[in-house]
């Protein structure tokens, strides 16, 4: 299943279940069923179906969640250190809130601090509805959660071609080539699913980010003077993009 592509259900119940679990992340099967007023056999026969079709997936503690699209691993080693990058599941929530606000937490880098504190606030990693796609791919260490990538769609015909990304690693383990290896996830997994375009917007001030993306052949489109206010300082806005293709 594509996030590109649009999601249908042959059975009004099947969406109403999928919306369900897409609001909440990762939900009790029988609480979903109770909170949708199904009787048994009907939530089971649905939750089947949707399972078939790749839309949800049932955990071992008989959890549902919105299926991962990209269940594919890769290990590398870095002067003795193991890093995993994979895509992010709902259980790694927590750990790559703290990974972000730990890696911005000497930076600037706006989108990024406004990230956490949505995903935080929603309580919920994936999104695929009318509104918006979201994804996101971590590096972990010891299954600790250490950087992240993450793309970001709107579901608006006019910009359907389009999606941000952001990327960080936490300072203790920068230098090891991850930032790398999740950029060039996020972007693989974009071309995969047929965007054109890539975008990420950074404060002048932080130097660091905007030189590791346009040495990885990001080119800078506009800046927006002033537009961020940093403490009593205002700061020039980076708006960067991908072509991809």
């Amino acid at each position: 299943m594509q996030f590109s592509d649009e999601l249908e259900f042959s059975h009004r119940d099947r969406k109403d279940i999928y919306e369900y679990i897409e609001r909440y992340g990762t939900v009790d099967y029988e609480d979903a069923r109770r909170a949708l007023n199904m009787s048994p056999e009907a939530f089971g026969h649905h939750v089947a179906v949707l399972r078939r079709d790749g839309v949800v997936s049932r955990t071992e503690a008989d959890d549902l969640q919105v299926a991962f699209e990209d269940d594919s691993e890769e290990t590398f080693v870095d002067e003795g250190l193991e890093v995993t990058i994979r895509q992010a599941r709902e259980d790694d929530l927590t750990g790559l809130v703290g990974a972000i606000r730990e890696a911005l937490s000497e930076e600037t880098y706006i989108e990024g601090e406004t990230i956490a504190d949505v995903v935080e606030s929603e309580d919920v990693l994936l999104r695929h509805n009318e509104v918006q796609s979201r994804v996101f791919f971590v590096a972990t260490v010891h299954g600790d959660v250490v950087g992240w990538v993450h793309v970001n769609a709107p579901e608006i015909e006019k910009l359907a071609h389009t999606a941000e990304l952001t990327v960080g690693v936490i300072d203790e383990y920068r230098e090891h080539g991850i930032g790398t290896k999740l950029l060039d996830r996020g972007v693989d997994w974009a071309l995969d699913n047929d965007f054109e375009k890539l975008y990420n917007s950074v404060p002048s001030t932080n130097g660091e980010a905007i030189e590791f993306l346009e040495e990885r052949g990001w080119d800078t489109e506009a800046v927006r003077e002033d537009h961020y206010k940093i403490g009593a300082e205002y700061v020039d806005e980076v708006m960067l993009a991908k072509r991809l293709g």
